[in-house]
């Protein structure tokens, strides 16, 4: 196990935030095993992202009934954390959107936008399809929390409201709404209703926020950019 150094700090912390960034929110516990630290030197690493400002924690969401004791605590990056990753990739990733938008034209974007979600797509509908539609957008954010997006919702007397709580291509969403538009499509498609995009963390939100609709009820509005009623699993292009 690694006894951080002080000549290995800023590394290790950079290995710490990056491991978040990949995996999504983790605990202490769950760090220490995927880094090889000990309780110790992780505990110190992320007390130092949180002091700085690039993580914060809180407490870790329980399914079923909790035991006895505190929860415990997951961390998280703020804004600020995600903005240390972004440049980087992010201006390839926009450079290469540019050149495809440019060169073929929007339709190629939105059609790549669909495309990059295609294996999520798969694994969200395969967690998705023995649940029963009133209970599918529940199963959907935590679904979707496995998948490190920290995924929550409530209940509104219209259906339920879902916020992500990060959203890996934030960045490059602000230039190119598509994806956000492709992701919303996806949950139109998951759940078999449309739903409407709310906030996003790519227009300066602090969640991804979605409204989606009692799928139980019928609907026939398609007011929504984000309209698109379709089967499970199935996207309409």
């Amino acid at each position: 196990m690694e006894a951080a150094s002080h000549d290995d700090s800023f590394p290790t912390r950079a290995r710490v935030a990056d491991a978040i960034l990949r995996g999504g929110p983790s605990t202490a516990a769950r760090l220490a095993v995927e880094l090889d630290l000990t309780p110790a030197a992780i505990r110190r690493h992320l007390d130092h992202l949180v002091a700085e400002g690039a993580l914060e924690s809180r407490d870790q969401r329980v399914q079923g009934q909790r035991g006895r004791g505190r929860p415990a605590k997951v961390f998280a990056l703020t804004d600020l954390g995600r903005g240390q990753f972004a440049h980087a990739y992010d201006e390839i990733a926009v450079d290469a959107l540019e050149f495809l938008r440019d060169s073929i034209g929007e339709h190629a974007v939105k059609q790549f936008a669909s495309h990059r979600l295609d294996d999520l797509r798969g694994r969200l509908t395969e967690r998705l399809g023995e649940v029963e539609p009133a209970e599918r957008p529940a199963a959907l954010a935590d679904a979707l929390s496995a998948e490190g997006f920290a995924a929550s919702t409530s209940s509104t007397p219209a259906g339920t409201q879902m916020c992500q709580h990060h959203c890996p291509v934030a960045h490059v969403a602000e230039q190119f709404p598509q994806l956000c538009e492709a992701e919303a499509e996806m949950f139109a498609g998951l759940l078999g209703t449309h739903v409407q995009r709310l906030a996003t963390i790519a227009h300066g939100d602090g969640v991804c926020t979605t409204h989606l609709p009692d799928p139980t009820i019928p609907t026939h509005s398609t007011s929504s950019p984000h309209a698109v009623p379709t089967p499970l699993g199935k996207v309409t292009s």
